[in-house]
């Protein structure tokens, strides 16, 4: 139990590290080539900090528990909206731009609530698999070619690309270590405490794969740079359900045989969206009371999914 519990604090720190070096990396690169704020926000970041999420779930579906996997996309979706995205609430207002209401609220949402659609079943299979990765490819493409509010400001002579890229591809090396021992700690710890995998993926091993999405939360809201953070969430939640879940179904996630993660944390997960799109749209900002009843609702869903 101990080197179990060793194994996965070290997985989640790597995790945490690596997620940082890849996000940066990502970033680097997309300002240097000009990229427009909805990519850097809903697509190069939401993809960067799901980076965690997509190894450490497609490895538990590959290994034969799938329960894990889906707890941790459950659990991650549900620690965007509500942990992270009360903490940074309490620091400042959450301003939501006109593009985050028009376009990526919607699509995270209605991403959120087809990952729920297939999975609400007890099953995640390589036919689902399929058509959420389709599902994926037509959302990068339209929040692509959308309209964009503004471009991010060149900086060509200031970044690295060389630097950025190293900086990214060890960054993913990184992920793919944590995740491994993550997995391999988060498992063992939830045979021999006797908990479902669901709830340990939705409590502890999403918590740990959420941190990149937590610390650039934090950092953007302390800075003021809001819209980048919220449009951040939105797409990674995006990327939790259609590239995370496309990925488990590809492997052959199977059935998920947790049925309180696919009834009661599928449904916790939907409320929790609806929640907070619409606190978000009703005054396009997040205030700090939002904020607490995001952090409060966490904590009730967390506790209740651990005692049923």
């Amino acid at each position: 139990m101990f080197i179990a519990a060793l194994l996965l604090i070290i997985g989640l720190a790597l995790l945490f590290m690596s997620g940082n070096w890849l996000v940066d990396g990502a970033v680097s690169l997309a300002r240097a080539l000009n990229l427009s704020s909805v990519v850097i926000g809903a697509v190069v970041l939401g993809f960067g900090t799901s980076a965690p999420e997509l190894v450490v779930s497609t490895i538990a579906a590959w290994r034969g528990n799938p329960a894990l996997g889906v707890g941790n996309i459950v659990g991650s979706n549900v620690a965007n909206l509500t942990l992270i995205l009360g903490s940074a609430g309490l620091i400042t207002a959450v301003n939501l731009t006109p593009s985050v209401i028009r376009r990526q609220a919607p699509l995270s949402t209605i991403s959120v609530a087809l990952f729920a659609l297939f999975v609400i079943d007890g099953r995640l299979s390589r036919t689902d698999g399929v058509i959420l990765s389709a599902l994926l490819i037509a959302t990068i493409i339209y929040l692509v070619r959308a309209p964009s509010e503004n471009l991010a400001s060149s900086t060509d002579n200031e970044i690295s690309t060389r630097r950025s890229l190293v900086k990214a591809i060890s960054g993913l090396v990184g992920v793919l270590a944590g995740a491994q021992l993550a997995v391999t700690g988060a498992t063992t710890l939830a045979e021999g405490w006797g908990v479902s995998g669901g709830f340990v993926g939705f409590s502890l091993v999403a918590v740990g794969t959420s941190l990149p999405e937590l610390v650039t939360a934090i950092v953007a809201a302390r800075r003021g740079e809001t819209g980048l953070m919220i449009g951040n969430l939105f797409g990674s939640n995006i990327f939790n359900s259609l590239a995370v879940g496309g990925a488990m179904g590809l492997v052959g996630a199977g059935r998920i045989n947790d049925p309180s993660l696919t009834r009661f944390g599928i449904g916790a997960m939907l409320v929790v969206v609806v929640l907070a799109y619409c606190l978000g749209v009703r005054k396009s900002r997040i205030s700090r009371a939002d904020a607490l009843l995001l952090l409060g609702v966490y904590g009730l869903t967390t506790t209740i999914l651990a005692v049923i």
